[in-house]
């Protein structure tokens, strides 16, 4: 092992395509079935990807101000701990790496396989390698421990991609820039093709009500709501959104390998989020030409993509959705891996996280702690609980973007002369509207969705016990532990 520093060779086309490719994963071909069951009309749907799409690009443009300042490895880690103190800094990267990153990194590879099954049917999650009866519940059913061939996939393709980013940077730049660019334009061949394939009288009924706010039923049927009702309804529809748009930060954690950092992340972050908004909110209005609204609802499996394909491309439509998610999924992977070992990077230095996370290997990139990502993200995979999690950690995912948008007030504040090359745009009104609206989306989480608020805050909060025991050894615990 050597202490190389990271070598600065991402350009920011690749920057670029770290954002898009991170954030691009499975989820627009999935997640608008649920919106719609919500909604229930055209227009709502639209909506919720654009209220999403307008809070990710104000974020993103916010952090251009902190990338700016703190142009090293670790990114929103780094910028809570400076606005605030190691403690919330922390308790970001405990999550982060309990939850966050390695659950997402299991859940989408999970998809891959998932996808791939379609090609290579020995591969599907109902073929079940092995099971294990762990006990009885409370009415005397037996439960099982079960490994599927979909999990196996994921774990090897979590093995394989961890181990290409070992090599260095430039094998993971590669791979992310070449499969980003192949998913981005096949999304706008999918897109071409289905405007193409636009049918009027659907157009005409899905959007002659289009502002008619109400749940519907996979009957067909609908349910009125009340006001609030109707408010918590759009704040729990946007919990799929917000997911399928999340981790375009992820190039922040990795500004120590981005060429000219103090330009390139803050631009790269508004265009990768700007392309991947446009892409989203395009697609849904595409989805609403070929798909009744009930056909939206009812997708098999959720999986809107594949029945719209269906429609578009007849038969060979299943299989060309298959082989873009397969590619979407890849690609997303890749960057996911790519960036989170760097957050562990800079725990270490700050002897909150194994130390040897926070030596380079000799290709200059943080091996240990991306093998660790790896074996917790593959835990997760076999555990199957992976997607529950993530459902209930985009509350605790708001919260720290919104903690990390007020510290943007904090740092002007307390580092009025600080140099920022970069300043967030639209400052103060944007950040504040951020924050105002990620307020009323986790108070109408807490309200109307419980279930998807307090997983998340008992894992974030359990980091504060585990922090302060670590700083009391003076070196990491989860170290001492592994070493006894």
């Amino acid at each position: 092992m050597s202490n190389t520093p990271f070598k600065p060779s991402l350009r920011l086309i690749d920057a670029t395509m770290l954002v898009a490719g991170s954030m691009i994963g499975s989820g627009i071909f999935i997640v608008s079935a649920d919106i719609t069951r919500s909604v229930g009309s055209a227009g709502w749907l639209i909506f919720v990807w654009l209220v999403t799409g307008f809070m990710t690009l104000t974020a993103a443009l916010s952090y251009g101000e902190l990338s700016a300042m703190y142009p090293k490895a670790g990114g929103q880690y780094v910028y809570l701990k400076e606005a605030y103190n190691p403690l919330v800094g922390f308790l970001y990267g405990w999550s982060f790496f309990t939850v966050i990153q390695t659950a997402t990194i299991a859940a989408v590879g999970v998809a891959f396989s998932k996808f791939m099954a379609y090609l290579v049917p020995a591969v599907s999650e109902d073929h079940v390698l092995l099971k294990i009866q762990t006990g009885v519940d409370s009415v005397g059913q037996a439960r099982f421990f079960t490994f599927s061939a979909a999990q196996l996939v994921s774990m090897v393709l979590i093995v394989l991609l961890t181990y290409v980013n070992t090599r260095g940077i430039k094998s993971g730049k590669v791979i992310q820039t070449t499969f980003t660019l192949t998913k981005l334009l096949s999304l706008f061949g999918l897109i071409i093709f289905g405007f193409f394939a636009l049918k009027g009288d659907i157009w005409k009924a899905n959007w002659s009500n289009a502002w008619n706010l109400h749940a519907l039923n996979t009957s067909g049927s609908f349910s009125s709501y009340t006001t609030v009702a109707a408010l918590g309804a759009i704040a729990s529809s946007m919990v799929g959104s917000i997911f399928s748009s999340d981790s375009w930060n992820n190039v922040t954690f990795i500004a120590g390998e981005i060429k000219n950092p103090k330009r390139n992340i803050g631009l790269s972050l508004a265009l990768g989020t700007l392309i991947v908004t446009v892409i989203y909110i395009v697609t849904n209005i595409m989805y609403t030409g070929v798909l009744s609204l009930h056909e939206i609802a009812t997708a098999d499996k959720d999986r809107v993509a594949v029945a719209a394909s269906q429609h578009i491309f007849g038969s060979a439509g299943t299989i060309i959705i298959a082989v873009l998610i397969m590619i979407s999924t890849f690609g997303c992977n890749n960057g996911l891996i790519m960036a989170g070992a760097r957050v562990y990077y800079s725990m270490a230095k700050d002897r909150l996280f194994f130390n040897k996370a926070g030596i380079l290997n000799k290709n200059a990139v943080p091996g240990y702690g991306l093998w660790i990502q790896c074996l917790f993200a593959c835990i997760w995979g076999l555990s199957g609980r992976y997607g529950d999690l993530l459902d209930m950690i985009s509350f605790v995912v708001v919260v720290f973007y919104m903690l990390t948008i007020v510290g943007i007030f904090i740092l002007r504040k307390k580092y009025p002369n600080t140099e920022r090359p970069y300043k967030a745009f639209g400052y103060p009104v944007l950040p504040i509207l951020y924050i105002i609206m990620g307020l009323a989306f986790c108070i109408l989480l807490i309200k109307f969705k419980p279930n998807y608020t307090w997983p998340g805050l008992i894992i974030t909060l359990a980091g504060i016990p585990a922090y302060y025991l670590i700083v009391r050894n003076q070196k990491p615990l989860i170290e001492e532990v592994v070493e006894v």
